[in-house]
């Protein structure tokens, strides 16, 4: 079993990747960690409980993180994109948790358990990096239990917020600066340039209604999200961006990657949050890399999140 602690803002497609995790047998869940991003934090950490609850999995602990990034206040969230609480407006057909957040902080609660940990623990951040950041730089010995980060972010050709930028990226550009370029950590990095690729249609949420408890109640959060899509894209489906890193940590190699050196840009202006490859043949070897997502079979890929997810309970 894989070790895994998620560090999420859900977030609709943060609840596909959380009930994913939770489904898979090759998973040991130990914790998932909040923080700001499409919504506030407040809401961020309630809807991970709550999804916890209806996965079945109100035993992983929850912690709450970073409510702003490292440095420049965040200029809005996603409520027009995921809905005001996060869940299309439908965050209260969950379940109501039976177990509230721990008393300690996300950060704190990370380094513990990896200090802990006899064997290496995989990171998911499907969200602003601003914990992961915290976690690096507060707590350098730990980086040796860690794995991998398996990291949803970033766009290579352009974003899904700015012209530039993706919107975990900039959320917190500085933090993702310091994750992506600044620490020797393994790292997968799972951009909007592949996750579009994977998007859903109809006959896939329309199969996903179909399933099981959990299908049917993340069935419930999609309106708004989907919505969205239609809107912005003139198509009916919508895009599972978390839900496609995570496939990565339960089936290793279900994406190919490049090896690449990757910057964030920080200063101020239309290109803040862009995420910069490294492509070059004559790169130099000295710079840390990031495996970049840059491919998938991507029907055997979705065939995978939805019967993993329809199957669960």
């Amino acid at each position: 079993m894989t070790p895994l602690i998620i560090d999420t803002d859900p977030g609709v497609d943060d609840a596909f990747a959380i009930a994913l995790a939770a489904a898979s047998p090759e998973i040991d869940l130990l914790a998932v960690t909040t923080v700001f991003g499409n919504v506030g934090l407040a809401h961020t950490t309630a809807n991970a409980l709550r999804l916890l609850e209806l996965c079945g999995r109100s035993e992983v602990p929850v912690a709450r993180g970073a409510d702003r990034p490292l440095v420049h206040p965040c200029p809005h969230r996603a409520a027009d994109v995921h809905g005001m609480d996060g869940l299309s407006g439908q965050s209260g057909t969950l379940p109501e948790p039976t177990r509230g957040v721990v008393p300690r902080g996300a950060v704190d609660l990370m380094a513990a358990l990896l200090n802990a940990a006899t064997e290496p623990v995989t990171i998911a951040p499907i969200g602003p990096l601003t914990n992961i950041a915290l976690l690096l730089a507060t707590h350098p010995e730990v980086k040796p239990k860690i794995g991998r980060l398996v990291i949803m972010g970033g766009g290579l050709a352009g974003g899904n917020t700015t012209a530039a930028a993706e919107f975990n990226v900039w959320s917190d550009p500085e933090a993702a600066h310091r994750v992506l370029s600044g620490e020797d950590v393994p790292t997968v990095l799972v951009p909007v340039d592949l996750t579009h690729r994977c998007a859903v249609d109809a006959a896939w949420l329309d199969a996903l209604a179909g399933g099981g408890p959990v299908a049917k109640g993340l069935s419930l959060l999609t309106e708004t999200y989907r919505q969205h899509y239609r809107q912005h894209q003139g198509r009916d489906g919508l895009v599972l961006h978390d839900a496609i890193a995570l496939a990565e940590v339960i089936r290793p190699g279900i994406l190919r990657t490049a090896a690449c050196p990757v910057a964030v840009e920080c200063s101020f202006g239309p290109s803040r949050g862009a995420t910069v490859a490294d492509r070059r043949l004559a790169a130099d070897p000295r710079v840390q890399t990031v495996q970049i997502a840059v491919d998938t079979d991507v029907d055997d890929l979705l065939a995978f999140v939805l019967g993993r997810i329809t199957q669960g309970r």
